[in-house]
């Protein structure tokens, strides 16, 4: 493969690892290639993020390597996210605001252990909007990000209190069929 395939194969990766971004070490391993030939490829994705007409940058924090937006765009990524055009919810993002709101404290592996998925976008999503927000630390390794709802939340709900929340009853019957499995596990979840 030419150096071409491999920054695509690296653009894809950096891409779909988000926010978390990732090390060396994970992307010799996953490509199977030497660390000089993986630096020398993230070099040259650096330099054409730096073009003008690019939107978004490579950067490296704390050894680990991810694709950002550029600063300059700020302005324009903070209308987006406050715009009233955005303040619908996905699928996703419901389904994990449902779990956040019915099992809190609770740590972004435990939401995705209930959705069968990721859920590192709805969170973050959330968090913009802020429904949620970090509450604190797991115990244990790692120390995992605890999350909660938040008083826009409540005022979102019009609740006075978390308390407040409808019991958790569904009627299979009325719901489609990606919705019937989400609640049906999120019930036996809830249950447990």
């Amino acid at each position: 493969m030419d150096i071409i395939n491999w920054k695509a194969i690296i653009e894809s990766l950096l891409f779909a690892a988000g926010d978390e971004g990732l090390t060396l070490k994970q992307l010799t391993t996953v490509l199977e290639v030497e660390e000089p030939v993986v630096l020398e490829i993230l070099e040259d994705l650096k330099k054409g993020y730096k073009k003008k007409d690019r939107g978004i940058t490579l950067i490296e924090l704390a050894g680990t390597y991810q694709l950002t937006t550029k600063k300059e765009h700020s302005v324009y990524l903070k209308k987006l996210v406050e715009s009233p055009t955005s303040q619908t919810l996905s699928q996703a993002a419901l389904e994990t605001l449902a779990i956040v709101a019915y099992k809190q404290p609770i740590t972004r592996t435990e939401v995705e252990n209930i959705r069968g998925v990721k859920s590192e976008r709805p969170l973050q999503t959330l968090a913009a909007k802020a429904l949620v927000k970090e509450v604190g630390r797991a115990e244990g390794t790692g120390r995992a990000i605890l999350y909660g709802t938040t008083k826009e939340f409540l005022d979102y709900f019009a609740l006075k209190d978390i308390k407040e929340l409808p019991p958790l009853t569904v009627n299979m019957e009325e719901m489609d069929e990606e919705a019937d499995l989400f609640f049906e596990k999120f019930q036996e979840t809830f249950e447990s």
